[in-house]
């Protein structure tokens, strides 16, 4: 069961081969002061896996958190093309972190994992006009970090160091270790 309501989450089960239904959780997402970002996406992960495996008898619940984070500062997602546009200015010619956090919960016995992904993005300089013409196409909208790895954002990174599926929304070489340490082998 997935704990999302992300399409590109979706997507990447998909791709490993997995099947699963979705099933949304309505957890509030406020980043809690005073956590590294790390703990805040793995915090809000097993909230979300925690909320959806509650209303089941069985199976394993992913839930999933990704936040962009530049010099010290957590983006999530935007609340408008202004923020938009104001979070890609930050993120222009430099360098920042993407956490996931992931969480499995067995709803049967409510044993639980949880876990993060680190992956460093390096985005070219954009214009300011370059930056008004991504959001116009709406695509950061949606995304934290007002991005989307996988989509036209692509034409602004010039370099990733770590997991590619992590900045896309769930690093699934981290996924696949976790489903085996509880005893599921994805190949």
């Amino acid at each position: 069961m997935l704990a999302s309501s992300s399409p590109r989450r979706a997507d990447l089960l998909k791709q490993a081969g997995l099947e699963f239904n979705i099933m949304v959780s309505e957890v509030d997402e406020t980043p809690a002061p005073g956590l590294a970002p790390y703990e805040l996406v793995e915090l809000l992960a097993l909230r979300k896996a925690n909320a959806v495996a509650a209303g089941l008898n069985n199976g394993i619940v992913i839930g999933a958190d990704t936040v962009v984070v530049q010099d010290g500062r957590i983006l999530g997602k935007p609340s408008g093309p202004q923020e938009a546009a104001a979070m890609l200015s930050l993120l222009q010619g430099s360098g920042h972190e993407v956490y996931t956090g992931v969480a499995l919960v067995n709803a049967a016995s409510r044993e639980t994992l949880v876990g993060h992904e680190l992956t460093r993005v390096f985005f070219n300089s954009l214009t300011e006009e370059e930056i008004s013409r991504y959001v116009a196409t709406g695509e950061p909208l949606d995304k934290a970090g007002a991005y989307g790895v996988q989509g036209l954002a692509a034409l602004f990174i010039n370099r990733l160091e770590g997991c590619y599926t992590n900045v896309v929304g769930l690093p699934l070489a981290r996924l696949a270790k976790m489903l085996k340490q509880i005893g599921y082998e994805v190949l």
